[in-house]
């Protein structure tokens, strides 16, 4: 941290404490602020990969065409003397003209065969029509669909015509005989290539394109018109896949320069060392390398396709150079086809761009087509001359010397320019020209680990990168090196192939076809490599395995399992998580590795990541446990043992403090609903009946507005009902409670236990047996609602023994209803999804038929999902009768029985104007079937929108978006640990601000107030104010009304924002608290249901974003809490609703106290998202204030009962409270710790009595009164103030001594208006503020003096 601290020491902060104070902001943990809270959970989109070959080729056979006549010249082109004489090197008059033309016909064979052996050649010398014909056509036949080349040299017969026409011979030589170029395209057909060594022969490019044109109408024609005379000939080829190099344009002629060969153009395309050399030697510079001769060239050692000679490292760079040309000069898709696709069209393309260089010195322009852009003066032919220069300077004294060859240092200076380009570039610039050429020197054991060391550097860079190294044509060379054993390869190899996966997950099948996969896996294995490469190699498993059987077998098979299992208590967070995700995917639906992980007892071993202090990690245990029990195959009682097994551990997570967690938790579930779908068909109708029993209002009420809400008309789709008015509940409730404590003793009666994972939150809306439509209805009683709860809970959660099968799935029915109720609105949402989906299959399936009574419980319906009828017993014993269950694993529809069919119980009979079972209601007023299709037909058929509902549409992206890690970079400094960076700025600014607020509040707060009533501001708030917060150091302030929250500025006194939080209806605000106040700032919301809502970018223009949310307290105990809102302000606080929830939040540690209407205070730990300690108050009310310091681990609580009690909590459960004051005789409405190392104990009753305790001594150091009837107080943390505020509708201001330094009464202006009841009230942490909410909706705030301000 010392680079902060020179920045931080500017002008504006003088004091060294203050300066000590800014370090302080720096060094505070931030909250909610890792990747899961600021992005969205999914996958990157996927790039269009064009880099794979769609039609790999070869170049099967080869018509070389050499129309010489040696000796004759043909009569349209006047030589020069002397002339350019050789043919392929050799000078065709020094034998007899038969010999020299098959000579040179040998040749020209020889040098096209060192690039391209395999290929079938076939010359014709001197040819007639028919000859080419026949040649042509065999070729082709051959050939098949592959690339035929046709070479023609045109040195021996006049030029090309204007017609499209070349020349060849008759028979005995008298004349020359036009071949036209219409012709030859039929004969040769497409794919090919043609190469034209002739002047003007950039003609034939020309008639060429005009024919393939004519051809194109043709087909065209024939195609539209079938009795057209040209549809009833053979159809000609398209010419669209051809390729043609010509050696000049139309109207140039061939250099005719002696020291030049005839067949300049043919050279320079199959022996372009040979001829690059001498054409360097004939420059000017080339006398600066002394003792270089024509005939030393000749004897250069070595050979071409050795790279550790002369000749070979000459040829080795002369394709790096040419290769990297085509790359930055061509666009990307013609590299790909020119450069890529073919080894001899590669071959001869590079070579073009020589010759293009070369003749252009001539005044000749070779042409090709498709056409290339100039390339003659790339920069990096200088490279060339230079490697050129220094290989034959050398020359003179290996010949004659026998000295050793110095290799060109030209690959090591390339990689060096890679390098400045990735440590000096900028982000947004061209990409770097050396690629193709750090992809040449792969092959190089010399350079290879720094160019795979510099590869990495370069895909590090992000996926464009990924994609531009791919389209270079890097993966065969990477993929080739996965078979080298060099040790030192392999964090180099791990960490590319983990870049290319990360953007190109199609690579998964080349990798197992070439046994790449078993390269990972020893890495994995090897437990020298580093956590970070073993993290790699596991997410590149991972991706190998990812919905592809062929890798899951072949890993399989590598013993991947056991190698993961073996890491899965690594220390390094990452490769938990990866090692959990690579083992939830090779069993995703493929049987044998389920078994083998049964076998290795992989999902115990899971169990403890479940724990995790790392959510990420959290969620990949859940993800892997949730693969592990959704595979479709057959069931044993085994597996459904360990299948239940899984689910109750899952189930523990319920109230995970982190949404990524729970969201997993869901669609883990849900597998295990797809699995056991008839089982869980049965417990849907169970509680869908109970609900509807409940439901039936009594008759008094049935007229009652409001009360019934139909949906739909038809019998088959349940209705559904909300009440909306408060009037009705009463009565609804009173008829339903009888029934519901009737339904509570099944369990006693007959059937196992049902049991709940640690008392399912049962106030949270759905997760009462009852399902609780709509919520405000269910305002049960406080002993109803713990009735339920202590018989749902019977057996704890983790006595699995005597467990029935049924219990299981009413278990995790419970578990659902919970999440479907949660806080965060996407894991409710999906919750919904699975809910919905099952409760839509039992109904329509339960249709034809009497659903069972809500008093006879089901029996254990048969473990395995493949026998699909789920037998129901009636309670009085009448036959049971098949319950046809469809499976949306088989998306079989199952008929009901037929009509005609003996009932065997009296029909089914709609009560209530014709409704169906009563589908269950969850919060969030949205309807259970919102979603659900339109009006199935009379016999059932499933509408085919349902089918698969759950599988297909339940994932939550945590793997893709796990895999971006991998794409983007990781070796880049991160933006905020950059010092140059905005965001960094923008911290310092902030810090500074912090410190400013700090310093000028204390000059005011030490020179003591002595008056707090000026009104500052005032404003009517859009609710009734319950809590307010003011911002520690913006002029903002936080209102909250009973379930949304309003921003002031108070300076300017505008509204900046308003915003609902998402609590359901019979919820309200409690507390609310800033974190990271110092920083980016969050706002905690408290809810008296037990949930915690975190929101950012509020009072600012953007829309405010739930961060995240959580069930921070699952057993509140909702006391009347529905009505508490309807009991008026103005009573006692302690006969009202509970505390609600309150909390205490400390920056420092990250730590969030909440307690309310519960027996223990829990902490939560933000960092981690989840629970760390649970302190039993020991009291049997609520708590109503909290206060603690993290120097001293203190805790101090205030309870409804008018104790105080502290607690260490560095201590064990039942030491931890350290002191209990019980000198206030009612509800405390505040005890305040204060902050400092031997701050002392404040704490308020709502009869007015302030008291001040030592921690350390059992009696008040001191005792004050003040006002009678308090509603709200709060205490000055600096200034040594307090203000109560008072149901009698007026504010007092006391200092420490207990003096009243203002009474506040009356609203300023507003023709001096009474203040209503103080509904809430706080204190500025810095300035001498104090913000005031009343009854009347207004919210003002008051200060000192005006001139303190």
């Amino acid at each position: 941290m010392k680079m902060d601290s020179d920045l931080l020491h500017s002008p504006a902060v003088g004091l060294a404490e203050e300066e000590e104070a800014d370090m302080n902001d720096w060094k505070l943990p931030l909250a909610f602020m890792k990747k899961r809270h600021s992005e969205k959970i999914e996958g990157s989109k996927a790039l269009a990969q064009s880099w794979r070959m769609k039609d790999r080729m070869k170049t099967v056979s080869v018509a070389l065409v050499l129309c010489l006549n040696v000796g004759v010249d043909p009569p349209d082109v006047v030589k020069t003397s002397p002339c350019a004489r050789l043919e392929c090197w050799i000078d065709p008059l020094s034998m007899s003209p038969q010999k020299a033309l098959e000579t040179i016909g040998a040749n020209l064979q020889k040098q096209y065969e060192n690039w391209q052996p395999r290929a079938r050649y076939k010359q014709s010398l001197d040819p007639t029509v028919d000859e080419v014909k026949k040649l042509c056509t065999s070729l082709r036949r051959n050939a098949k669909e592959e690339r035929v080349l046709f070479h023609y040299n045109g040195h021996g017969v006049p030029r090309p015509t204007v017609n499209g026409e070349i020349w060849v011979f008759n028979k005995n030589y008298t004349q020359y005989i036009p071949l036209s170029i219409y012709d030859l395209q039929t004969w040769m057909g497409s794919p090919s290539i043609f190469v034209y060594d002739c002047s003007n022969a950039g003609i034939i490019v020309k008639s060429f394109k005009q024919f393939a044109l004519q051809r194109e109408q043709e087909l065209e024609v024939a195609a539209i018109n079938p009795s057209h005379p040209l549809a009833q000939m053979p159809l000609p080829p398209s010419m669209k896949n051809c390729i043609q190099l010509a050696a000049c344009e139309a109207s140039e002629l061939l250099p005719m320069n002696p020291d030049l060969p005839a067949d300049l153009f043919t050279s320079c395309l199959t022996t372009p060392i040979k001829i690059a050399l001498r054409w360097f030697c004939m420059q000017k510079s080339a006398k600066l390398v002394p003792g270089v001769t024509l005939d030393l060239i000749e004897k250069i050692p070595g050979r071409l396709n050795d790279r550790r000679t002369p000749l070979g490292e000459l040829n080795w760079i002369f394709t790096a150079i040419t290769d990297t040309i085509a790359w930055n000069v061509l666009p990307r898709d013609l590299f790909q086809k020119l450069f890529r696709q073919d080894l001899l069209v590669a071959s001869l393309f590079r070579n073009f761009l020589l010759a293009e260089r070369i003749m252009r010195s001539y005044n000749c322009t070779p042409v090709s087509s498709p056409r290339l852009p100039p390339t003659y003066m790339h920069a990096m032919w200088q490279a060339w001359d230079l490697a050129v220069d220094i290989c034959l300077s050398q020359l003179p004294t290996i010949i004659e010397e026998g000295t050793a060859f110095r290799h060109s240092p030209f690959f090591a200076e390339q990689l060096t320019a890679f390098q400045v380009w990735l440590t000096m570039g900028v982000e947004n610039r061209n990409p770097p020209e050396q690629l193709p050429i750090v992809l040449q020197v792969l092959l190089s054991q010399v350079h290879r680990l720094r160019a795979l060391d510099l590869l990495g550097r370069f895909l590090d860079l992000g996926p464009w990168a990924v994609s531009l190294a791919l389209s270079v044509g890097i993966f065969p060379y990477v993929l080739k090196l996965l078979q080298s054993s060099a040790r030192e390869l392999r964090p180099l190899l791990v960490f590319i192939w983990a870049k290319i996966l990360a953007v190109d997950s199609s690579c998964q099948a080349d990798l197992v076809k070439d046994n790449g996969h078993k390269y990972f896996l020893s890495v994995l294995a090897d437990s020298y490599m580093p956590a970070e490469h073993r993290t790699m190699a596991v997410f590149i498993l991972a991706v190998i395995v990812n919905s592809y059987t062929t890798g899951q077998e072949a890993c399989l098979q590598g013993n991947l399992i056991a190698n993961c299992l073996e890491q899965l208590s690594d220390p390094h967070p990452l490769l938990r998580q990866w090692v959990a995700i690579c083992l939830g995917r090779i069993w995703q639906n493929f049987d044998p590795a389920r078994w083998c992980g049964v076998r290795d007892s992989a999902h115990e071993k899971l169990y403890t990541l479940l724990s995790d202090p790392i959510p990420e990690v959290r969620c990949a245990a859940v993800f892997a446990l949730g693969t592990f029990v959704g595979n479709s195959a057959e069931r044993t009682d085994h597996s459904t043992t360990i299948d239940h097994n899984v689910a109750m551990m899952l189930a523990q997570l319920i109230n995970d403090g982190s949404p990524v967690v729970r969201k997993e938790l869901v669609v883990a579930l849900s597998h295990l609903v797809v699995q056991y779908e008839s089982n869980f068909c049965t417990v849907a109708l169970q509680f869908i009946e109970e609900e509807k029993n409940y439901s039936v209002p009594s008759p008094a009420n049935t007229a009652e507005p409001g009360n019934l809400t139909p949906v739909r008309d038809s019998p088959a789709i349940p209705r559904l009902r909300s009440v909306n008015s408060y009037t009705n509940i009463r009565a609804a409730t009173t008829a339903r409670l009888n029934k519901s404590l009737q339904n509570l003793n099944l369990n006693e009666e007959g059937g196992p236990p049902a049991f709940s994972p640690g008392n399912l939150s049962t106030s949270s809306s759905a997760s009462s047996t009852l399902g609780s439509p709509d919520n405000d209805e269910y305002i049960l009683s406080f002993e109803t609602i713990d009735k339920m709860r202590r018989v749902s809970s019977y057996s704890s959660l983790n006595s699995l023994i005597g467990v029935s099968f049924n219990s299981v799935y009413t278990q995790i029915w419970r578990v659902l209803l919970h999440l479907a109720a949660d806080p965060f609105p996407e894991v409710s949402d999906l919750a919904m999804k699975v809910l919905n989906s099952i409760a839509y299959k039992a109904t329509m399936n339960a249709r034809p038929q009497r659903i069972l009574d809500s008093g006879s419980l089901t029996q254990s319906a048969p473990a395995s999902p493949t026998s699909k009828g789920t037998h129901i017993h009636q309670a009085g014993g009448s036959p049971p009768m098949p319950s046809t269950s469809s499976s949306s694993l088989t998306n079989e529809v199952p008929k009901p029985p037929a009509r005609d069919q003996p009932a065997t119980r009296p029909p089914y009979t709609p009560t209530l104007g014709g409704q169906a079972p009563h589908s269950h209601q969850f919060p969030r007023t949205r309807k259970m079937f919102d979603k659900g299709p339109e009006q199935a037909g009379e016999d059932g058929d499933e509408p085919c929108g349902h089918r698969n509902y759950i599988s297909a549409v339940l994932q939550t992206g945590l793997c893709d978006w796990s895999a971006k890690y991998f794409a983007q970079p990781v070796m880049k400094i991160p933006e905020e640990h950059d010092l140059e960076s905005q965001v960094r700025m923008e911290r310092q600014w902030r810090f500074l601000r912090n410190t400013r607020v700090r310093r000028q509040s204390r000059c005011i707060t030490q020179r003591g107030v002595s008056r707090l009533d000026d009104q500052i501001f005032i404003n009517r708030n859009p609710g009734v104010p319950s809590v307010v917060k003011f911002h520690p150091f913006n002029t903002c302030i936080a209102v909250a009304d009973k379930d949304s929250i309003c921003f002031w500025d108070w300076e300017k006194g505008e509204r900046l924002d308003y915003f609902y939080n998402g609590n359901p209806r019979y919820t309200r605000i409690t507390a609310m608290e800033y974190l990271n106040g110092h920083d980016c700032s969050l706002l905690l919301t408290a809810t008296d249901d037990g949930a915690l809502r975190i929101w950012k970018n509020f009072a600012d223009q953007k829309n405010p974003e739930m961060v995240t949310a959580w069930q921070g307290l699952s057993d509140m105990l909702p006391t009347t809490r529905g009505l508490a809102r309807r009991v008026s302000i103005y009573l006692d606080r302690s006969k009202q609703g509970g505390a609600g929830m309150v909390v205490d939040w400390e920056q420092e540690t990250g730590l969030l106290m909440t307690s309310g209407d519960v027996r223990v205070i829990r902490i939560w730990d933000t960092d981690r998202e989840m629970k760390v300690q649970d302190i039993p108050t020991g009291a049997d009310s609520c708590v109503t204030s909290l206060s603690c310091d993290s120097q001293r681990s203190l805790i101090v609580a205030g309870l409804g009962d008018g104790s105080v009690r502290v607690f260490d909590r560095r201590m064990g459960p039942n030491d931890c409270r350290v002191m209990t004051y019980r000198e206030h005789g009612a509800w405390v409405v505040k005890a305040h710790l204060q902050k400092e190392t031997d701050g002392h104990i404040i704490s308020v009753s709502v009869n007015g009595d302030v008291r001040f305790f030592e921690p350390r001594t059992p009696d008040s150091i001191n005792v004050l009164q003040t006002v009678k009837g308090l509603t709200a107080l709060d205490i000055h943390p600096e200034a040594n103030l307090f203000a109560c505020g008072s149901m009698n509708q007026f504010i007092a201001v006391y200092n420490s001594n207990g003096d009243v330094i203002s009474n506040i009464k009356y609203y300023d202006g507003f023709m001096g208006q009474r203040i209503g009841a103080i509904s809430c009230l706080a204190f500025h942490p810095f300035w001498p503020h104090l913000a005031v909410g009343s009854n009347d909706y207004y919210m003002s705030i008051y200060s000192a003096e005006k001139r303190l301000r």
